[in-house]
């Protein structure tokens, strides 16, 4: 009979347990999952079952990595985005987000670029710990993707990005993304790119601060290959703030809008 394990379809004989596979597969896995539920008890593997069997603590191997993330994307996704290179400017309550959001999805390789350290006003949105606090943030979001999946490339440029250095750090991405908070940065990322890359897309946003409604927060095209998330209105100003879930839908609309460009459909 056929069933799923550790998301690889094998064959096995009628018959066997939840043990008998982790004596045979995995005999120091100290977790069963049986069909979606941890199961302490052994329990008898019928055909087009799903199990996972885990070792507390261990990292899987970039084959295991791979099928993880194989078998939660749409069919044909993983192959068209695990080789994209990813440019990310500003790694703050968006760039961080769009950081891990881009991780998790299996994208192969970011180039993260910033100049800031790790704040603790930077804790209320952004992806970073009370113990990265003193950190350049990109080398804290490094360490933090890593978590996430060990295989992603990272790429770090520590400093201010201008007009001369922004061809150098980002040239060769699949999709450049502008996620700065100051309104001078935002635009100087933007001119140069869109004048040295012409033909790369580019993904940037304005307005997502304070806590009015999630839903105005959108994508639209706003030029050739130059895409425009956010409201367009509501900038971080005395009275309204950045916040993590208004500032987090943003980001998380850059990062679609990255993969649907990937994946060759418009955001």
């Amino acid at each position: 009979m056929q069933i799923t394990l550790n998301e690889k379809s094998i064959t096995i004989a009628a018959g066997k347990t939840l043990y008998q596979l982790r004596e045979q597969y995995k005999p120091e896995a100290d977790v069963l999952i049986h069909n979606g539920h941890a199961v302490r008890d052994d329990v008898s593997v019928a055909n087009g079952d799903r199990v996972v069997l885990i070792k507390r603590g261990e990292k899987p191997t970039a084959e295991e990595m791979e099928s993880l993330l194989l078998s939660r994307h749409t069919p044909g996704v993983h192959e068209k985005i695990k080789g994209a290179t990813i440019g990310i400017a500003g790694v703050g309550g968006l760039g961080s987000a769009i950081a891990v959001a881009l991780a998790r999805s299996g994208v192969g390789r970011l180039i993260l670029a910033d100049f800031d350290i790790v704040e603790p006003s930077n804790l209320n949105r952004q992806q970073y710990f009370v113990d990265q606090l003193g950190l350049p943030k990109v080398d804290a979001l490094k360490e933090n993707l890593k978590r996430i999946n060990p295989y992603v490339q990272v790429a770090t440029f520590y400093g201010r990005l201008d007009a001369a250095n922004i061809p150098q750090a980002f040239g060769g991405v699949a999709v450049m993304v502008e996620a700065f908070d100051a309104a001078d940065q935002k635009a100087l990322l933007v001119e140069t790119f869109r004048q040295n890359f012409p033909d790369t897309p580019l993904v940037a946003a304005s307005g997502m601060a304070g806590h009015k409604t999630a839903n105005s927060v959108q994508t639209r095209k706003a030029g050739n290959n130059f895409y425009l998330v956010g409201d367009e209105i509501t900038g971080a100003e005395p009275g309204r703030g950045l916040m993590a879930p208004r500032v987090g839908v943003a980001a998380h609309h850059q990062a679609n809008a990255v993969l649907r460009l990937l994946l060759n459909e418009e955001p």
